[in-house]
């Protein structure tokens, strides 16, 4: 997984994240933390790459959308993760399911993007929930 400051590479040369991944730069950051972080904790992950108020403003729109549980921290907030990294992918993943009539073509392509291992794998979650 890239790290946070990966991405600030691209603000830096004058060029835009795609959408939503400075979301996933904030979440990684604090998936990879040990505790609750604070906004200046979390930008402390980006260096200079990323302005502070920027980090505070995903950080509340994290918490809005409930991705994200916040607690009362000095005169700040401290952040968690309200879902682990592989809950919000499914999540996602069954959302682009929802949004393709075509769900059983959109399920063979993905099968076929995966290695041998993670067909493997696949295929053993799917008998063990028969």
């Amino acid at each position: 997984m890239p790290s946070p400051h990966d991405g600030a590479d691209a603000a830096e040369a004058g060029t835009r994240r795609p959408a939503g991944a400075l979301e996933a730069e904030v979440m990684a950051a604090l998936w990879a933390g040990d505790r609750p972080m604070t906004a200046a904790e979390v930008h402390q992950q980006f260096g200079d790459g990323l302005a502070y108020k920027t980090v505070l403003t995903v950080l509340g729109r994290l918490h809005a959308k409930g991705l994200v549980d916040r607690e009362p921290a000095g005169r700040a907030h401290a952040y968690t993760p309200s879902r682990e990294a592989a809950e919000l992918a499914a999540e996602e993943m069954n959302a682009a399911l929802r949004r393709t009539g075509h769900r059983a073509e959109v399920l063979q392509h993905f099968v076929e993007t995966l290695d041998a291992d993670e067909q493997a794998a696949l295929r053993a979650l799917l008998d063990s929930t028969d």
